[in-house]
């Protein structure tokens, strides 16, 4: 019963959450400008700078986690998002905006491998891998919430809405904290041996192909945030407005279909599974580079859509799977946080490499991003090899 709860509380802060980072991430660079009134310019220079600040920043956040546990490194990074975004309306000077943009940063990308380590915590096996699923989906309709909220703030005249927009990130990320607060202290397991720091994730050869391969992957799911508008209305002729619809459907399917999904997943190893989103990832690529030839119709777009988020449904699941049970539970902070470097990493590098590749042609761009997630995909499945059956999952850990 006390398990049941702690999830429901868990379930729970991790959909505020959401709500919160889908009203800022559509809306970070207008958000910023109308708070601060700095350059567009300065803006994305300041944050830029604040992420690579927020990317050295997360070694130290894994050996916290492992210190102090996943609830108490969430809680602060919750906490961090509220201030941070209490205090935007007052960075109206640049060394108080790069102060706020880096503490947000850093809250942001701690807030991963800290909810992941709490999930950790809570559960194991079969119920870990229940509970992901559905934090998944429940993550992906709290984020297309935020944004609808987003739309609706943005409809006030003047600044308004972004000073309203501002109040609510700030009361968001404040409840999700409080929310995290009220999960009691899960029991850990005391560690076979001392942790040895990084030494020990870096001596972790399959972990760091596993890391490896979700970096490659990462660039097919930012393309729909960054290139696929673009791409849409400028070379298939999409109206801007059905851009944002193929977002929408997105998110509603990943929500709706996350869970089921999962169950079905599960069946079969994870490396398998994970490359095989991939597959499928590559396939809506290749169909995406064709929509020019063939008129791109609404419905067509819709459809590819569809096998997109297709690819997303089937990946993501194993994949993140992958990611915890091969983290062993005594440096579960300091693994998770290297592995959310690929995350952070690929989010940093991705609007500069997506911008020329979407300069370079109508093609290129897809065909680039089909070697790369096939190229992850196939780390994945010589990787799944050197695991142990209970990470792999699958018919490996039922045989065992």
């Amino acid at each position: 019963m006390r398990r049941n709860a702690s999830a429901r509380r868990f379930f729970a802060a991790g959909l505020v959450d959401a709500v919160g980072d889908g009203i800022y991430v559509p809306l970070t660079m207008l958000f910023v400008h109308a708070l601060t009134g700095h350059s567009l310019t300065a803006i994305g220079t300041g944050l830029t700078l604040a992420g690579l600040g927020a990317l050295a920043s997360m070694p130290a956040v894994g050996a916290l986690i492992d210190r102090y546990g996943g609830r108490r490194v969430y809680i602060g990074a919750l906490t961090l998002r509220a201030t941070g975004f209490a205090l935007y309306p007052l960075a109206t000077g640049y060394p108080a905006f790069l102060a706020v943009a880096f503490t947000v940063a850093v809250a942001m990308w701690a807030s991963a491998p800290s909810r992941h380590a709490l999930l950790g915590d809570l559960a194991d096996g079969d119920e870990r891998d229940r509970l992901l699923a559905w934090d998944r989906s429940l993550r992906n309709g709290g984020m297309g919430f935020g944004a609808l909220a987003a739309a609706g703030m943005l409809a006030l005249d003047g600044d308004a809405g972004y000073l309203l927009a501002a109040l609510a990130l700030a009361a968001a990320f404040g409840l999700a904290a409080l929310l995290v607060a009220l999960v009691p202290e899960p029991g850990r397991a005391p560690a076979p041996h001392r942790p040895t720091g990084y030494r020990e994730v870096l001596a972790d050869r399959p972990y760091l192909h596993l890391t490896a391969a979700n970096f490659l992957v990462c660039f097919g799911y930012v393309t729909q945030a960054i290139a696929l508008p673009v791409y849409l209305t400028r070379d298939v002729g999409l109206p801007g407005a059905l851009a944002g619809v193929v977002f929408a459907v997105n998110t509603a399917l990943v929500a709706a279909l996350g869970v089921p999904v999962s169950r079905l997943m599960s069946r079969a190893r994870r490396g398998r599974g994970a490359a095989l989103g991939t597959g499928v990832f590559a396939l809506s690529f290749a169909a995406f580079a064709f929509l020019p030839a063939v008129g791109g119709g609404v419905w067509a777009v819709l459809a590819v859509a569809a096998v997109y988020t297709a690819g997303e449904l089937i990946h993501s699941a194993p994949a993140q799977r992958l990611s915890i049970q091969a983290a062993p539970d005594h440096m579960r902070g300091r693994y998770l946080a290297v592995h959310q470097l690929s995350w952070s990493l690929c989010r940093t590098v991705a609007p500069m490499a997506l911008g020329l590749l979407l300069d370079a042609g109508t093609w290129q761009l897809w065909a680039v991003l089909a070697a790369v997630v096939l190229a992850g995909g196939a780390i994945l499945l010589r990787v799944e090899t050197r695991l142990p059956a209970h990470v792999v999952g699958g018919r490996a850990s039922a045989t065992v």
